[in-house]
């Protein structure tokens, strides 16, 4: 029961032998601080109602333990009310395992290689809709014998090494070489248009994401990837599929064995995060947070505030890919997730899942009664602050994350402000931190932060 505690989560997400330069993870698994297999089914009364508080403290100290940490993060991520029952969820579940299939098989009608455990990684269609002969794709690995190095991390040049590994594979669009889908008879809707137009950006972001990963390397798992993007982007017809999702998606893919599961807990994390995505002619959305980490900064360090104004990056856009995927590439893969569980556990309140249901109003009627929160333990130290501090944040609070970069920026303020004379230097330095952040130093870090920005912060 015991023998894995003190292991490294290295040991769960087997990283490929011939990726030597990977980040160590960090995070370890202790006992009375990480949340066990037995402390997690202890928190469920009889009906399945989850005493949630009685696992944040335990989150928030030791993070999850990697068999269970798939199921706790439906709740952290308000997948379930935790004032429901067994039974409810249950129903619910398969609800939803439902209506994925329909939007998949939606999908599928739209493009066949939807679901046929297939990646598409080139344009099939050009922009006014009229289908493209012969697009490259993706082979299975043991197929095409690949000799690709998977153990590139994402760049700028990331996409022209992609296309030079495929140069020459042409004509291929089905495991068998023929490309099975009828002839356009009709001209396509914009939207479906729009939709294929993602397609091929989406495979090229899947066999780039966390390909350090032994998980990867089954085909199977690279197109469950590629299909609950592709469903995604469908459904959400405001932003649709920008690229960063693959790292945010990931992970659940890795956790979640059942496909509708991961998608829906994928479906819930860009609630909160969909926002950052949202482009329009004149901004990305964000430059939100990067306007509030800036707004921050001049609060807890005014000095480095300036010194980078001074450089030029009073945009702070040298920031801009830790909001955005929230530190994959700051971290390991298995100290991203210690990290993520600890944020939401810091930030977890039920007030703000708006909605856990889909389900019709009949079946709403039907549901048992609910039980009240007993104490705010059933929700994060981070909300509480917020709550107790209300007054000085009229707006919406912030998120975490901007703290953890604040905390971040912070713990390099002597460096950057003695070594920094460009945004040249900013981007370095802030680069040199890559694999070598403490996860849980980075939340207590941005805890301490935002306490001392609540007490600095006027009341209006």
């Amino acid at each position: 029961m015991w023998r894995d505690y003190g292991v490294s989560a290295d040991d769960f997400y087997a990283v490929r032998p011939e990726c030597q330069d990977v980040p160590k993870t960090r995070f370890k698994i202790k006992a009375g601080k990480t949340l066990s297999t037995r402390r997690w089914h202890a928190a469920f009364n009889e009906e399945g109602y989850l005493d949630i508080g009685k696992t944040l403290d335990r989150i928030q100290r030791g993070g999850i333990h990697p068999t269970i940490r798939g199921e706790v993060w439906e709740f952290l991520l308000g997948c379930y009310d935790p004032l429901s029952t067994f039974d409810e969820r249950d129903q619910l579940r398969q609800h939803r395992r439902q209506k994925y299939a329909a939007w998949k098989e939606e999908c599928r009608q739209m493009d066949s290689v939807v679901g046929s455990g297939r990646i598409i990684t080139a344009p099939i269609i050009t922009e006014d809709g009229e289908p493209i002969q012969d697009p490259i794709v993706l082979y299975e690995a043991e197929k095409r014998g690949d000799t690709s190095n998977p153990c590139f991390q994402n760049s700028e040049d990331d996409q022209n090494i992609l296309m030079a590994e495929r140069e020459g594979i042409l004509g291929l669009e089905c495991l068998d070489g023929v490309r099975k889908e009828s002839k356009v008879t009709a001209p396509l809707d914009k939207k479906v248009i729009h939709w294929k137009l993602t397609l091929h950006q989406i495979g090229l972001d899947v066999v780039r994401t966390d390909r350090t990963l032994v998980f990867y390397e089954n085909q199977k798992n690279l197109s469950k990837l590629w299909d609950i993007l592709a469903v995604y982007a469908w459904i959400d017809k405001d932003i649709g599929y920008c690229q960063g999702m693959s790292d945010l998606c990931s992970p659940m893919v890795v956790l979640l064995e059942d496909e509708a599961d991961a998608f829906w807990c994928f479906e819930r994390l860009m609630r909160r995060l969909r926002g950052n995505f949202r482009c329009t002619e004149k901004s990305v959305g964000v430059e939100n947070q990067l306007q509030s980490l800036a707004s921050v900064t001049q609060v807890i360090d005014p000095k480095l505030h300036q010194h980078l104004e001074a450089l030029g990056g009073g945009d702070y856009l040298f920031a801009f890919r830790m909001l955005m995927v929230l530190f994959r590439r700051e971290f390991s893969f298995g100290d991203s997730l210690f990290l993520w569980e600890m944020m939401w556990a810091l930030e977890y309140d039920p007030d703000n899942f708006t909605m856990y249901e889909e389900q019709d109003n009949s079946q709403e009627k039907n549901k048992a009664p609910r039980l009240k929160p007993k104490s705010s333990r059933q929700i994060g130290k981070f909300e509480r602050e917020n709550k107790r501090n209300k007054s000085k944040t009229p707006d919406s609070p912030l998120p975490i994350s901007v703290f953890l970069v604040a905390s971040v920026l912070k713990n390099k303020s002597s460096k950057l402000m003695h070594e920094a004379r460009g945004l040249d230097d900013v981007v370095k330095i802030l680069n040199d931190i890559t694999g070598n952040l403490d996860a849980k130093k980075a939340c207590s870090g941005a805890m301490k932060l935002h306490k001392k920005y609540l007490k600095k912060a006027k009341t209006p």
